[in-house]
């Protein structure tokens, strides 16, 4: 049996825990679930250690557990990306290989390889894992903590960022793995729940505030109502009309890409892929984790070191012809998991939400009342009124997707790119996401490319589809 009594618990980004009182007893699988930062992500982090305990106490807490969470993930890729950051003379690092990351003294190897051979993992083992995409990153992390033997599992959002394929195989897993192992689970999506969960406790700004046994339908009912909301009337803020970009010629394409292909060292990522995206046209990409979404993506934003190497016309440049980066970025809105990643300055609220308007990590120019103006008008649209002056990187993972969304929409691009954006977020923060998107397409002035793994995420206003397929082939 766990007990936390009467805990109160702070982390290093200032969030406390304060009154919690739960217990989790034998044969019983949790659901955490509220909105975005109200404490889901922190509670399972105090059962996986973390936090300082300013008051109360835990017992029954095993010593080997299996942790996956964005933060485990984070930790990870920040590690990785600070090789970079530490490089002595100009030797750069290639980064650690996807078999050392699995492969750890304290990994069944059994276990281990009998999962990357169900996700089909075989062929990453020797790329580095830093240049994994976000799904197959994510599978890593989730065979590392179901391989460990834990006495506790602790998921933070396990299916986030998986294709459908894994999301299945996932379950299938779980279904077993908690015949002997208890689960505690973080998840936003109440259609996401598996059925061996038995109980649900849900956080409202730092406390335990329900505890509900899953068979209680009429509880159950009410914490669904607890976290919905509807999003008919909202009204997107308008653009900066004193900070306007150079027209583009509407008898143009915004993006042509002709027989794309990326190759790794290993293996044919994309190969003679064609595809024109016209003014006022909206996409939905999808397919499998590894088959190429988020680098094709970059072939278009010029952050894909191949983009030189391939026919590329955007915005009426073709591409290696003495265009600068800033003159493509100009057109472009972007949200991802790997801009998150890369997201880590320090500075408000309301800048981040500005940085839009200038394609910048931080800020760094002068901002205008306008654009101040606007920020506003958006930080009062996602629910955070008066927190414009507070940090970013205090955030928890939710609320910051919710302000990188903000500021890929706020300039109201030609082009906007919205790489998986519903990841790490509650039910009601989805669904404004999703109206959001919705009213853009609707108003015609902005394209969007929409990457979604979810089949229920579809937006109406989006009837173009590009589907791509892991390839096969080998270098």
């Amino acid at each position: 049996m766990i007990q936390l009594h009467n805990l109160a618990v702070e982390f290093d980004e200032g969030f406390q825990l304060k009154h919690i009182n739960w217990q989790i007893e034998q044969h019983q699988h949790w659901l955490i679930t509220g909105a975005n930062g109200a404490g889901k992500s922190a509670l399972a982090a105090v059962l996986a250690g973390y936090g300082e305990i300013l008051a109360g106490n835990t017992s029954g807490l095993p010593c080997n557990i299996g942790w996956v969470s964005f933060e485990a993930q984070a930790e990870l890729i920040q590690a990785e990306l600070k090789k970079d950051d530490a490089d002595i003379l100009d030797v750069i690092s290639l980064g650690t290989p996807v078999r050392e990351i699995i492969f750890t003294a304290e990994i069944d190897t059994t276990v281990a390889q009998g999962l990357i051979h169900k996700f089909e993992l075989n062929y990453i083992l020797d790329r580095a894992f830093r240049k994994l995409s976000t799904g197959e990153s994510r599978k890593v992390i989730l065979i590392r903590a179901l391989s460990c033997h834990a006495d506790l599992l602790i998921l933070d959002e396990p299916f986030d960022g998986l294709d459908s394929t894994a999301h299945t195989l996932l379950q299938h897993h779980l279904a077993e793995v908690v015949q002997h192992t208890p689960v505690v689970m973080v998840l936003n999506r109440f259609d996401e729940i598996p059925e061996f969960i038995s109980h649900i406790a849900y956080m409202e700004q730092g406390e335990l505030r329900h505890q509900v046994k899953r068979e209680d339908t009429q509880a159950y009912a009410e914490l669904y109502q607890l976290l919905h909301l509807k999003t008919t009337d909202l009204q997107v803020p308008v653009a900066d009309t004193d900070n306007v970009i150079p027209a583009l010629d509407p008898q143009q394409p915004l993006v042509k890409l002709s027989n794309i292909c990326i190759k790794h060292t290993d293996m044919v990522l994309l190969n003679d892929l064609n595809w024109s995206i016209e003014p006022n046209q909206n996409w939905q990409l999808s397919g499998p984790n590894g088959s190429g979404k988020t680098a094709l993506l970059s072939l278009i934003t010029g952050d894909h070191p191949q983009c030189y190497t391939n026919d590329i016309f955007v915005f009426g440049y073709q591409r290696g012809n003495g265009e600068s980066i800033w003159q493509i970025k100009q057109y472009i809105g972007y949200v991802s998991t790997a801009l998150q990643w890369e997201y880590r300055v320090g500075t408000s609220l309301r800048n981040v939400i500005i940085s839009g308007f200038y394609d910048s990590i931080g800020l760094y120019s002068r901002s205008s009342d306008r654009q101040k103006q606007i920020a506003d008008q958006w930080l009062a649209l996602l629910g955070m009124p008066n927190r414009g002056d507070q940090p970013f990187n205090k955030l928890s993972y939710g609320d910051q997707r919710l302000l990188l969304i903000a500021r890929a929409m706020v300039k109201h691009p030609p082009l906007l790119i919205l790489d998986e954006p519903c990841l790490g977020l509650d039910d009601i923060n989805r669904q404004l996401v999703l109206a959001l998107i919705e009213k853009i397409c609707a108003a015609r002035e902005t394209s969007v490319i929409y990457v979604n793994h979810h089949a229920q995420d579809r937006i109406a206003g989006i009837d173009n589809y590009l589907a791509l397929e892991k390839s096969s082939d080998n270098c």
